[in-house]
């Protein structure tokens, strides 16, 4: 390791035992490394030992980049399913933490440098999204919806497999931060996300039988190597905002933006995939988003994010930029899908085998 380089306080016989039991095989496995930081990411959970890295090599890289965000989404990770053959244990390791702090601030600062002029109100944030464009050339739901391939329609729902099988996970942290309208409204429509007490209606698993229509394999982070930074990004934005108290605000603002404009969306996809004869299962997957989410919609604006701000009012600015924040990453992943699909060219890092 150079001079200056990130420096271990891990004990020796600590890092000795870690490596003395090897962890048992669960959870998926882990990518191949986009550049320094996501290798040194990789090193340290394969080793059971300390990341080794330059500081200085946060700062160079990219908080819109491949190694920065594959970098982020394994080191979030560990606060999900984990890895096949990495320690639980390494959860909690301060020294993997320490690199997250320094990635995930790097990305944050970003995030606020780019909605530096971003809405400072509910109203602000929100307003757009309640009213339906008139020009939808820009919506990539719209695109599928008329004009999508069924190739198209398994691209994304690949991609937005390491969204969608996570998708109300994160967003549940934010329910010990609430107390009395907001907990009891979040909670309510976290009791839907999951299927209001049936395991076959949880809406991962909904996403996954719409994987298996289309003939993509719905094993959780299957799709963790094909997936570009733009879709890698979407993801850790609600993980950030979930494991940080401090973000709350911006969770919430975060859920809600999503129930907003779940709905115009869904019915635009699910029709998309009747086209193309997707299957039964591919289709409803959206369809029940559509009625739900439009229920949801009104109690998340109402009493989640109203019960919120009626308890600490100084969220307001914190709920917007967490809105803000979504509308930015999807916008995003959007352009990137669409310019890659303008091109003939595959959305995925490598094309998807042909059926």
């Amino acid at each position: 390791m150079r001079a200056g380089d990130h420096r271990n306080t891990t004990t020796a016989a600590t890092v000795t035992a870690t490596r003395a039991a090897p962890a048992p095989a669960h959870g998926p496995g882990l990518a191949e490394a986009r550049g320094e930081l996501s290798a040194a990411v990789i090193r340290a959970l394969r080793s059971g030992g300390p990341p080794a890295y330059a500081p200085a090599s946060v700062l160079r890289a990219d908080p819109w980049g491949e190694d920065l965000h594959l970098a982020l989404y394994l080191l979030y990770e560990l606060h999900y399913a984990g890895f096949d053959r990495v320690d639980d244990e390494r959860e909690w390791d301060p020294d993997l933490l320490r690199l997250r702090q320094d990635v995930e601030a790097r990305f944050l600062h970003a995030l606020r440098t780019e909605l530096a002029d971003g809405p400072r109100t509910v109203e602000e944030a929100f307003a757009p999204l309640l009213v339906e464009p008139v020009d939808l050339s820009a919506s990539l739901s719209r695109r599928l919806q008329t004009d999508g391939e069924l190739w198209q329609l398994r691209e994304y729902a690949a991609l937005r497999s390491l969204y969608h099988l996570k998708e109300a996970d994160p967003h549940a942290w934010v329910i010990p931060r609430l107390t009395g309208r907001a907990k009891a409204a979040m909670v309510a429509i976290e009791y839907d996300e999951f299927g209001a007490g049936r395991a076959d209606r949880i809406h991962a698993r909904l996403f996954a039988e719409l994987m298996a229509d289309l003939r993509l394999d719905p094993t959780y982070g299957r799709y963790l190597e094909q997936a570009p930074a733009p879709l890698l990004a979407t993801v850790n934005l609600m993980s950030l905002f979930g494991l940080h108290r401090a973000l709350r605000g911006a969770l919430v603002g975060h859920f809600a933006c999503v129930e907003v404009t779940s709905s115009p969306g869904s019915r635009r996809l699910a029709g998309a995939m009747r086209r193309c004869g997707a299957g039964p299962a591919a289709e409803r997957f959206y369809t029940e988003h559509v009625e739900a989410d439009a229920v949801h919609e009104q109690v998340v604006r109402h009493e989640v994010i109203g019960g919120l701000l009626a308890g600490e009012p100084d969220l307001e600015a914190d709920v917007a930029f967490g809105c803000a924040a979504t509308v930015l990453v999807e916008d995003r992943l959007a352009d990137h899908i669409r310019r890659a699909w303008d091109r003939g060219r595959s959305a995925l890092r490598t094309p998807l085998p042909e059926l």
